[in-house]
């Protein structure tokens, strides 16, 4: 939903989810790690966290601080041999589109531009990856002799991420949203 219109109990339940949860769940397992000298984090995040979209900014949010908590990992524990990753998927078709919950005021002054969005966001994920290939590219990121930092799939990744080394973050940010019909 628009940032105007967001509960506190929304945002609060999904950064449980996207960020804590995967925070607490790493710490569980590195003393392992640390102790056999070696291992592989693989963060979820995705490609919101990185191209930011109107009315997705809670969502986005919350994939850029997975982002942070990874490269920052990455600096801690590669002297353990520890290798961390994130995965950056763009549109995943898995039927999101109707388990969503959707927070805006249908007769408010973003509900217009909320549902172009909207259906624009689903038609994306309707003809998104599998998340059989989302799969396949986090097992890249584990098997990797030499980790990178970030793996990106679908929603035209590969050529998004080099576009936006070239180009304005400001024409990154008009490509997205004209993607999404706004």
């Amino acid at each position: 939903g628009p940032l105007e219109e967001l509960p506190h109990s929304a945002m609060t339940r999904l950064f449980q989810i996207n960020v804590i949860g995967q925070v607490e769940v790493t710490q569980k397992v590195l003393p392992g790690m640390r102790e056999q000298g070696r291992g592989r984090v693989v963060f979820v995040g995705s490609m919101l966290g990185s191209f930011p979209l109107a009315h997705r900014g809670s969502y986005g949010a919350s994939k850029a601080a997975v982002k942070a908590f990874a490269f920052s990992a990455r600096r801690e524990l590669r002297g353990f041999g520890i290798g961390v990753s994130v995965m950056e998927p763009g549109a995943i078709d898995t039927g999101i589109s109707q388990r969503r919950t959707v927070y805006v005021d249908r007769n408010g002054p973003y509900a217009e531009e909320f549902g172009t969005m909207l259906e624009n966001l689903n038609a994306n994920e309707a003809v998104g990856i599998s998340a059989d290939r989302v799969a396949d590219e986090i097992m890249a990121a584990v098997t990797d002799p030499r980790p990178k930092p970030l793996y990106a799939a679908g929603s035209n990744a590969g050529l998004a991420f080099p576009a936006s080394r070239l180009l304005p973050r400001d024409a990154m940010h008009g490509i997205i949203a004209k993607r999404h019909g706004m």
